[in-house]
């Protein structure tokens, strides 16, 4: 598939068939998160992958009822490693950069996914401390999104799009 076309063609999934998605499958997505660009080649994030089907419901709960994560037949979970870019970068490191490096590494993700024939959804508003506690997530690392996964079972239509010149500035604001 080509680049942009994986970009333009990618679509927020929230309803997936009942298939199980192959070990080597996600291995290869997570690979792509791997060869993401990041603060300092530091990779500051962990990721959490959940199949069992009651965890999974209990993680669309703490998603505030968002029923499809429970239906995905994998919810990756993203965490950043606080204490990684911490280390090296100080607060701006824990503040930003490990932000920034774990949605670079999900975008790589997601266009790989989507590349495979997979869909998949974003999700950012979640109960931060019930996800902690259901995955027994460690206090160096902050889950950042969960990310249900699976075959699509939809095809959505493409959301409208600002133009170019709406962002686009030259030598100032």
């Amino acid at each position: 598939m080509e680049v942009f076309q994986a970009i333009s063609q990618r679509r927020s999934i929230r309803k997936f068939k009942e298939m199980e998605v192959p070990d080597s499958l996600i291995r290869k997505i997570i690979q792509a998160g791997i060869w993401a660009p990041s603060a300092g080649n530091l990779q500051s994030w962990e990721m959490i992958l959940v199949k069992d089907p009651e965890i999974r419901k209990k993680l669309s709960a703490a998603a505030y009822m968002r029923d499809f994560i429970s239906k995905a037949p994998v919810v990756m979970v993203a965490c950043i490693n606080m204490s990684v870019c911490g280390a090296v970068y100080g607060s701006r490191g824990v503040e930003l950069y490990s932000i920034q490096d774990v949605s670079c590494a999900l975008e790589n993700m997601l266009l790989m996914a989507h590349a495979r024939g997979l869909g998949a959804c974003w999700v950012g508003a979640f109960d931060e401390r019930e996800v902690i506690d259901l995955l027994g997530i460690p206090s160096q690392l902050r889950p950042v999104a969960l990310v249900p996964l699976g075959y699509p079972d939809e095809k959505p239509y493409p959301p409208p799009r600002r133009d170019v010149g709406d962002f686009l500035h030259f030598e100032r604001y």
